[in-house]
């Protein structure tokens, strides 16, 4: 990845670097280019008024909370989000080589060297001049993995003061990229933790604005430019967060996005923009909130994240916001999810200097004559809602206010030093209470994304038990919802009669006295496909095939991806395995995105055309499921319907097993007629635990004859009929008003929610159609019906049904 980049450090604190830095970023937007704000450290503050300056999110990056490995993956992450940009500019904290006590984990050095970025010295020239130049050539020269580049010189007192610092620098080969005057009207107040939030002035818009001014005017940016662009490409793949989730175990339980509602305002202005990221790419809407002056959490929530800022300093205001405290109070009884770090949690307190929050914790915050900095190793004594006992985390403290302490309510067990230092006293932290999670410690998400995807997991059930959404019934099949006397669009059985061919095959010549040998029809299936017959495996139909499947195999963390055929968690449950969800959704078609698989995964099942949805997922994306360990289960069952082209029989096959069946495209939902294809170890260990003679002779049979000349022009046949005659189904429910999922298969999804909340299935039923209810399957819900794609004539009649209910929409009503 090509990232022009800089990172501006100084020999200590005080010399200006976040002045320079922001004025730095504004001069560079103001020069027409796209900047990617960076600061080195836990700050919170200074991103603040990077994010004024750039026009974009200003980021953290903080090896001790995040590890060394993210640092590079993050800075190409925030490069590229919301858009990529066109230069990098980095703030560094504290002195160019200081970093955590002990070991300098942290450092703007470990950061410039972590990522290839040079470094552009910020010297404060106040106090002396040449020696600046001693300063600059020895920090130059202290570590070799980090490249100073050039000097900016801060607070110039005079021309003369300029020309003497510039010659010291001169001499030691230190390019000198601007010199900035002295401006005491640029000056942003400080108090009790540091400068004043960027978010709390109104004044710091236009203060931004006059500083890039000012940098623009002393600063060569060409010359910075230049440095920035002697950086060496960045060799690492960005930060994903969907990956991050998927490789601490996360999948997503529902299709629809659960709302979390996150503080921000005045009073909270301190989060990681990763956070939101996370929660995000969790499939969870997050929206802020302000309260100073929202009345009332928004419509729907499911979740409250309450990050850090300064309460204390907005305490009285707060307090009068008498209905957002009200109704947070009343959300959390009903056990509404929150997560508070550091201000979230004097907000949940009963007291914040004798002044009234929200008083969803029994504790009282004040502030103390002590301020509490520094980075903590933590680790959870207890399951949390969003932490497992024993999880571990590196996070940072930095307050004054004290909370008074709960008997055994701790969140996080903290230690007092930094994580090496396991010999110090623990001390607890914070408080737990129903779905409230809440601390003094602030974590960088994007370093503990399994708190993430605790509070993400939480949410979603929290969501579900809201909506009253019950269990799907899994055992039910579309044959369920047909009755007599009506037009069947709900089992997915293409042909209204096995082909009379077929039945010839089946019937002549057989001796049915004899137990059935499913030899042949091995080696006919395995011919066809062109793989060895030792790759074959004929069952009594795809459900023998998953009960096979869930037999055989012992998978620690099996997944299964939603809406799809029911039978396989069905099957893998009945066996004795947890199964996590992975559930897609209509938003983007129910496509599948591979970073959603968690990686620990050691079982993947997943329908391709997919029932009830038809998404047909391209091969090369199925491909990228693959990885040794895991077992791929790809359900086929209409692939011979759609486009063979992406169906992953043949080639290697490790790993891989495909299940097909003959029901659907022959009509053998009598005979049960299917098989596996696969590889090879697999399907034997799928054979031995196979019944005797499970596959009836008329089922071999069938098999053998659908792979001659006669079944392979079925196939055909069926298949080019097949868009004709779905698009003749779509075309009229899309006149309709009514939503339908794109798809090339036997069948159409189709969204009802115009009708109403309610299921229009029983309405159909007395009007002479059976449809396949939606809310059989995980992730859909009662307004989405499975339509089987059949004759025009059948069409036709069947929109007029559902024109009849758009015309008496009273007709439709719940039913048993």
């Amino acid at each position: 990845m090509r990232l022009p980049r800089i990172l501006l450090a100084a020999p200590a604190s005080g010399g200006g670097k976040t002045t320079l830095a922001t004025g730095l970023m504004g001069a560079l937007r103001a020069a027409g280019h796209r900047v990617a704000p960076f600061k080195v450290g836990p700050d919170y503050i200074d991103p603040g008024y990077h994010t004024l300056a750039a026009g974009r999110p200003g980021r953290n990056l903080d090896a001790v909370m995040c590890g060394a490995d993210l640092m590079a993956p993050l800075l190409a992450h925030g490069s590229l989000v919301p858009e990529p940009a066109d230069v990098a500019v980095i703030e560094g904290v504290m002195g160019l080589f200081d970093g955590r006590l002990g070991d300098g984990e942290g450092s703007s050095a470990q950061i410039a060297a972590l990522t290839g970025t040079p470094v552009v010295l910020v010297i404060d020239t106040a106090h002396a001049s040449l020696t600046h130049a001693a300063v600059a050539a020895g920090l130059a020269s202290f570590d070799p993995q980090v490249r100073v580049a050039g000097v900016i010189l801060n607070r110039v007192a005079s021309p003369r003061h300029e020309a003497e610092v510039r010659r010291g620098l001169e001499r030691v080969g230190l390019p000198v990229l601007g010199a900035v005057p002295r401006d005491a009207a640029i000056a942003v107040p400080s108090r009790h933790l540091g400068l004043v939030p960027a978010a709390e002035r109104e004044q710091s818009a236009g203060q931004v604005t006059q500083l890039a001014g000012l940098v623009g005017e002393h600063v060569d940016l060409s010359a910075v430019l230049d440095v920035a662009r002697s950086a060496p490409d960045l060799d690492v793949d960005p930060w994903d967060p969907v990956a991050a989730l998927a490789g601490v175990g996360f999948v997503r339980r529902s299709g629809t996005r659960p709302l979390v509602a996150m503080a921000g305002g005045r009073a909270f202005t301190f989060r990681y923009p990763e956070t939101a990221e996370l929660l995000e790419a969790a499939g969870i809407d997050v929206v802020d909130v302000d309260p100073l002056v929202d009345a009332r959490l928004p419509e729907g929530v499911a979740g409250l994240y309450l990050g850090g800022g300064f309460p204390e300093m907005h305490a009285a205001e707060l307090s009068d916001n008498e209905s957002l405290r009200a109704d947070i109070r009343d959300r959390v009884a009903a056990g509404l999810p929150v997560v508070a770090e550091c201000a979230g949690l004097l907000y949940l307190c009963r007291e914040l200097d004798g002044v009234p929050m929200t008083g969803v914790l029994p504790l009282d915050a004040a502030m103390g004559p002590r301020l509490t900095m520094g980075y903590r190793q933590a680790q959870a004594p207890a399951d949390t809602p969003v932490v497992r006992s024993g999880e571990r985390v590196v996070g940072h403290e930095f307050h004054r206010t004290t909370v008074t302490p709960v008997d055994d309510a701790a969140a996080l067990t903290v230690r007092s030093a930094a994580w090496r230092f396991d010999g110090e006293p623990a001390r607890e932290d914070g408080a737990v209470a129903g779905n409230v999670h809440a601390s003094y410690l602030h974590l960088h998400w994007a370093g503990a994304p399994a708190v993430a995807a605790g509070f993400a997991r939480l949410v979603e059930r929290f969501a579900e038990g809201r909506q009253g959404r019950d269990e799907p019934d899994l055992l039910h099949h579309g044959d369920h919802d047909v009755q007599p006397g009506l037009v069947d669009l709900a089992v997915n059985v293409r042909v209204p009669a096995t082909p009379t061919w077929l039945v010839n095959d089946i019937v002549a010549g057989q001796s049915w006295a004899s137990y059935p040998d499913a030899g042949p029809a091995r080696h006919a299936l395995a011919a066809m496909h062109g793989v060895d017959a030792r790759q074959v495996l004929p069952t009594a139909g795809g459900a023998e095939a998953f009960t096979l499947v869930a037999r055989a195999l012992r998978p620690h963390h099996a997944v299964i991806v939603h809406p799809q055929f029911t039978e396989p968690e069905v099957a893998l449950r009945a066996a004795g395995h947890d199964v996590d969800r992975l559930v897609l959704g209509p938003d983007d078609g129910f496509s599948l995105d591979p970073r959603t698989i968690p990686a620990d995964a050691d079982l993947v099942v997943v329908g391709n055309p997919t029932n009830p949805t038809g998404r047909l997922h391209p091969r090369a994306l199925l491909e990228q499921l693959r990885r040794p360990g895991r077992v791929l289960v790809v359900d086929e069952a209409f692939m011979d319907a759609t486009d063979e082209a992406e169906s992953l029989v043949g080639g290697p096959m490790d790993d891989l097993l495909v299940l097909r069946s003959l029901t659907k495209t022959y009509g053998l939902a009598g005979v049960r007629a299917g098989y596996v294809v696969g590889d090879r170890a697999l399907v034997g260990r799928l054979e031995a635990q196979q019944p005797p003679w499970s596959v009836s002779t008329p089922a071999a049979t069938a098999m053998v004859s659908i792979t001659g000349d006669l079944g392979r022009a079925h196939r055909l046949d069926l298949a080019r009929a097949l868009p004709r005659q779905r698009a003749d189904l779509v075309s009229r429910l899309e006149a309709l008003g009514l939503g339908v999922v794109e798809s090339g298969a036997p069948f159409v999804l189709v969204d009802t929610s115009s009708f109403g909340p309610r299921s229009i299935r029983p309405a159909l039923a007395r009007r002479g159609f059976a449809v396949r209810r939606g809310e059989t399957f995980p992730g859909l819900g009662p307004t989405w019906i499975r339509v089987a794609v059949r004759d025009a004539r059948t069409h036709t009649l069947f929109a007029e049904a559902l024109g009849d209910l758009i015309a008496h929409p009273d007709s439709i009503q719940e039913t048993p």
